[in-house]
């Protein structure tokens, strides 16, 4: 055997090789695209349950307003909790402005601090801000909210639909998707949809 011979076999080796890997590694990505699941907003609460009836009350807005929390009005809200000082709700506050637009046929945006009310009108001057803007300490104790940014969704039968820290518009987004899935969180769906799987495997 010639050595340009014995060159073209072990290159085609080498190729075959090379295809059974990346074969290999598609495989594994998509096992691992199937297994993570999408990221939602981390329940903590002790004070509140998914489906439980939302306290309802009547809070001040910084520009004057009664604000009714879980209101009779046959539409969801949005109740998000924020501080000036957060750097990380000062970031999702575009994306929570963004949401409250493109959702406004279904859902009302709320936004609940507390602490002085100078540092929050300069905050809603600051990022341009036109929600309802509620600051009461009672709102946040009533709802169980110990860290922030957090969110909860009450229904239009005020029960809360979904509720969990809120780090990202992701997490924003999987409280919709929770409600809209009739699940207290999008683990708890991914977690039903891998047992319903499972089963199907057994059976």
């Amino acid at each position: 055997m010639t050595l340009l011979a014995a060159s073209n076999i072990l290159l085609w080796v080498v190729v075959v090789l090379l295809a059974v890997m990346n074969y290999a590694l598609l495989r594994q990505i998509g096992v691992l695209y199937e297994r993570v699941a999408p990221a939602g907003a981390l329940m903590v609460n002790r004070t509140l349950e998914v489906g439980q009836q939302a306290p309802p009350l009547e809070a001040l807005a910084l520009d004057g307003s009664r604000i009714s929390i879980a209101p009779p009005s046959g539409r969801s809200q949005l109740l998000f909790f924020l501080s000036p000082d957060c750097p990380v709700c000062g970031e999702l506050t575009p994306a929570l402005m963004a949401a409250a637009e493109a959702e406004s046929h279904w859902v009302d945006v709320v936004l609940v601090s507390d602490g002085d009310e100078q540092d929050h009108q300069g905050y809603v001057s600051r990022k341009s801000i036109e929600l309802p803007y509620v600051v009461s300490e009672l709102v946040g104790k009533s709802y169980g909210v110990s860290k922030l940014p957090y969110a909860v969704l009450i229904d239009e039968t005020q029960r809360v639909a979904s509720m969990g820290i809120v780090n990202s518009r992701e997490h924003l987004d999987s409280l919709f998707e929770a409600k809209e899935r009739n699940v207290a969180s999008i683990q708890e769906y991914m977690n039903k949809r891998d047992e319903e799987r499972f089963v199907e495997v057994k059976s």
